[in-house]
């Protein structure tokens, strides 16, 4: 095979049957290596004194950001106004705009304390677990397919997703969110959901006829230690798989130490067909096993007897139906498998070939975050127990990465940037933060306060620098100084996912299905997208509309034949941990949402909705469109353009739907304020 030349350049130059040993490679580590502000200890800052007066200081997050403004001469932007913020609210805690009756509750008492109310009682909906769990599914690479050539369906994978939905909802602790999905299996207190967790690792493309299989087998692996590392540490440590980090303090030995690590997961699968596994815990794999031994014994007695008796007897059957309703099957979910307590042998391989494998390695973290290496647990009778030790060492609140980098990640969620705008590189080539300060504040308040992430959204959220207009009072020098807002001078326009577009779109038309859970649904296809296929037939076969109409985040995601929809709306690459989703402009955005069957579809369900409850006075019917989209009254002038543009086409329903679609297609509906 032909070596392509960059690769050739980027390789080690080692002479013919040289290779270094694990502690060569360690000793590249020096102490100055350790000296970056993010492998640094996690240390709790003053909280800085301000000029400025109380109103613009409602927690410690304002004085950080507030101190930096002041330095310049700068001031926050004022408060902004109700029906703004509690949209903003809305939007960013469950992804569905308020109903008419929250926007009354609220506007009779908008103060800061009754926003505290509704942050509240928006934290305790299942709605946030699903919002908040899309995110997380971007980091962790979710689909339902496995991509390449067949695409076949991921078995049983909605499972993990619906984990992660109520891992959010029941504000699981951070620390064990992450052990579960690392090693939810080898936990001593295992249940069915960790276990399910644990699919976190095989989310990944799989190819189900690879041109060779002990390469397609490290490839996985590889999939692992990169999603692993960027999620959970914000640190690229994949790009040292066939060499030294060209800029990172991270070697080939960290690197293949985390995929000895990994190295005992084994993939259920038969031939090229993927399969799913029993949830079991370890106590129920004894039990398990019993109750199938017995149903084993009962199945060779019954027929033994049916030889003798000249078939037809079966009252052996009562007892194996008995036995298996005492002890149903297990749950089936989407997840490796760790088949025995002996590891594998791990190898260094030069430039990542598994045809060059060179010294062995142990299992370990990388050396510049740890001068001595965690202890790792020895295997007991099932598994090996080294992702268990590897997790431990993750949720350390001594980590110097992990509550900086999920702390900076839910910053993230409601601002659209991180204080680290390289969300999942903390590495030294990655961005600074804006106010290195302050993450170590909330990184070290976060450990404190248990690792909570609903604590942790009330206090971003109960900031002036979230509540803050996107209209500063005051223009001097910060769009020439600081153009893209990172010292928060202002609240920054941004849009909306298409999963909370294209949801709010279906509670404004009243057709949103509220039904949480269970396998993926499909959303309707344009005859076109299916065209290309080569069995356009059968690959996508549309769910009801009723069924259609449930949240986004229950669409099935399918590799290689995404919804339009999604994919022109800057749905993330599913291919790998995505950190952040590109937001793009461009024509077919537009295009799809004025002249695209979904919209047009829900803007006559809106127009039933808006006679239903207005009646057929077209002011009221406007009055209400906008309240329902934009959580505001239409203003005197856009009263009359609509009303001029119905009265002049006639009034009639084609009129109000073409309206219905305009107002579903305003900036402000996809920009929340």
């Amino acid at each position: 095979m032909r070596v392509p030349l960059l690769f050739v350049i980027l390789a080690p130059t080692f002479a013919a049957g040289q290779f270094p040993t694990p502690n060569q490679y360690d000793s590249k580590i020096k102490a100055k290596d350790r000296e970056h502000w993010a492998f640094r200890s996690v240390a709790r800052p003053a909280v800085p004194k301000v000029r400025d007066p109380q109103s613009t200081i409602r927690n410690p997050v304002d004085a950080f950001i507030l101190a930096k403004l002041e330095a310049k001469g700068w001031q926050p932007a004022p408060a902004a106004e109700p029906r703004a913020i509690l949209r903003r609210v809305y939007l960013n805690l469950s992804g569905l705009p308020p109903t008419l009756e929250e926007q009354d509750t609220f506007l009779r008492d908008p103060s800061p304390i009754a926003l505290d109310r509704a942050i509240d009682d928006l934290l305790s909906r299942p709605t946030y677990g699903e919002r908040y769990a899309r995110r997380w599914l971007d980091l962790a690479r979710y689909a339902d397919t496995n991509a390449y050539e067949r695409d076949a369906m991921k078995p049983s994978v909605w499972r993990y997703r619906d984990y992660v939905i109520r891992s959010f909802n029941t504000d699981k602790p951070y620390d064990r969110f992450l052990k579960e999905q690392i090693a939810g299996d080898e936990l001593t207190d295992s249940s069915i959901e960790t276990i399910i967790a644990t699919g976190f690792h095989r989310l990944g493309p799989w190819d189900d006829e690879p041109a060779d299989a002990a390469t397609d087998r490290f490839d996985q692996l590889d999939d692992i230690v990169s999603t692993t590392s960027q999620v959970f540490l914000g640190l690229t440590v994949g790009c040292a798989r066939c060499h030294d980090h060209k800029f990172e303090p991270l070697t080939m030995h960290d690197y293949y130490k985390l995929v000895a690590v990994f190295d005992p997961l084994k993939r259920p699968q038969s031939g090229r067909t993927d399969q799913d596994a029993p949830a079991v815990t370890r106590e129920q794999r004894a039990i398990m096993a019993k109750r199938d031994r017995a149903i084993a014994d009962l199945q060779r007695m019954n027929n033994s007897v049916r030889m003798l008796a000249g078939g037809g007897y079966n009252l052996a059957s009562t007892q194996m139906d008995a036995l298996k309703r005492e002890i149903p099957d297990p749950v089936l979910g989407y997840f490796m498998t760790e088949p025995s307590p002996t590891a594998p042998t791990t190898t260094i391989l030069l430039r990542g070939s598994v045809a060059r494998p060179g010294a062995k390695v142990g299992p370990g973290v990388p050396t510049v975050l740890a001068e001595k290496q965690p202890e790792f647990l020895k295997p007991d009778s099932l598994t090996t127990r080294r992702r268990l030790s590897l997790a431990n060492w993750i949720a350390e609140p001594a980590n110097p990465l992990t509550a900086r980098v999920i702390v900076n990640r839910v910053w993230q969620w409601h601002f659209g940037d991180g204080l680290v705008r390289s969300e999942s590189d903390f590495g030294t080539h990655g961005e600074k933060p804006s106010h290195p300060d302050l993450l170590d504040w909330l990184a070290d308040w976060f450990i404190r306060e248990g690792y909570s992430i609903k604590k942790l959204n009330r206090l971003i959220l109960g900031s002036h620098t979230y509540r803050q207009s996107n209209q500063p009072a005051e223009l001097k020098t910060q769009p020439a100084v600081d153009p893209e807002n990172r010292l928060l001078w202002k609240f920054s326009y941004r849009r909306l996912e298409v999963e909370a577009i294209r949801d709010s779109v279906l509670a404004v038309s009243g057709r949103l299905n509220r039904e949480m859970g269970g396998p993926g649904v499909f959303l309707p296809i344009p005859k076109e997208a299916l065209e290309g296929n080569s069995d356009p037939a059968t690959v996508w076969k549309p769910s009801d509309e009723r069924t259609a109409s449930r949240r986004t985040i229950y669409a099935v995601v399918k590799r290689a034949l995404t919804n339009p929809l999604l994919e022109t709306l800057d749905l993330c690459d599913t291919a790998r941990s995505s950190a952040k989703r590109m937001t793009t402009t461009v024509s077919p955005q537009a295009l799809t949402l004025f002249n695209g069957e979904f919209i047009n579809h829900q803007a006559r369900h809106l127009v039933d909705r808006l006679e239903r409850e207005a009646g057929t006075d077209h002011v009221k019917q406007i009055d209400l469109a906008y309240r329902l989209t934009l959580c505001r009254p239409a203003t005197a002038n856009e009263s009359a353009t609509l009303s001029a543009f119905l009265s002049k086409a006639g009034n009639g329903r084609q009129a109000r739907e073409q309206l219905a679609r305009v107002i579903l297609n305003l900036n402000e509906f996809v920009y929340p304020d």
